[in-house]
């Protein structure tokens, strides 16, 4: 077993029995690495950057389930081990490099290790959320991914301040993007900085498209999130756009 007892399940659910039609997930919301990896061979200084989580979301996806009273869903351990928003057989779901860094512990793995991880932690986590979702069968529910970026990538700086990304069903997207930018003061990428795709994406197509659910995929620049305060202004600011955003949703 790659998990002892004594280390935490990859996933972790917060407001079970939740009121709002609004459902949150945070793939990157952790950065633990189980023991038996030795961190990866990665200095605690480069697991603790960007490569290693999604900075800052956790506490605003924690704060906003809170707002909305809606069923949260985050995970543990470092996308390092393995990403959760990847499919298992991709060479990037146990990146070798991720961005500029080596992660030796990711070198030649047999396909025994990276079933352990994907037993261990990727399952679980994804069949918690997909259980979840069967039990709300028949209710409303809108699936929102909640994910950080950071403020330059290879050099290349990135001045939105957050992104609302979507591929085939554009529903709830489309209306978020249109009311975040309402706000006045904010940069907002359209499917940027990313693109949700089936090449690069798992959990939107796996949890969202295929089950026919609206949906939106949003990435905080983390610079932005970066402090408790932060994540409560920001938490506060999303749970009152996406009850708008939801809102006319009902209403189109």
């Amino acid at each position: 077993m790659l998990l002892t007892a004594e280390e935490p399940a990859p996933a972790r659910v917060l407001r079970e029995s939740a009121t709002s039609d609004l459902f949150l997930t945070a793939d990157h919301a952790g950065m633990m690495i189980p023991a038996a990896l030795n961190g990866l061979g990665v200095p605690e200084v480069e697991r603790q950057r960007h490569i290693g989580w999604d900075i800052g979301i956790a506490g605003v996806t924690e704060h906003l389930s809170g707002l909305l009273d809606a069923t949260a869903v985050l995970q543990t351990y470092s996308r390092l081990v393995i990403d959760c928003n990847r499919d298992p057989a991709w060479p990037t779901a146990m990146p070798v490099v991720s961005e500029y860094t080596p992660v030796p512990g990711n070198r030649n793995l047999s396909a025994e290790a990276k079933a352990a991880r994907t037993d261990a932690i990727f399952t679980p986590y994804h069949n918690r959320i997909r259980a979840l979702l069967d039990a709300r069968a028949g209710r409303r529910t809108v699936l929102i991914a909640m994910h950080s970026f950071t403020p330059a990538f290879k050099g290349e700086y990135r001045a939105m301040h957050i992104g609302v990304l979507y591929n085939r069903d554009a529903r709830f997207g489309r209306i978020l993007l249109n009311l975040l930018r309402q706000e006045g003061d904010l940069i907002v990428g359209d499917n940027a900085p990313y693109a949700v795709t089936d090449d690069s994406d798992y959990s939107i197509p796996t949890h969202g498209e295929k089950r026919g659910l609206p949906h939106a995929e949003i990435e905080i620049r983390q610079d932005l999130i970066a402090t408790p305060a932060a994540q409560v202004a920001w938490a506060t600011r999303l749970a009152r756009v996406l009850v708008a955003a939801d809102a006319v949703l009902r209403t189109g």
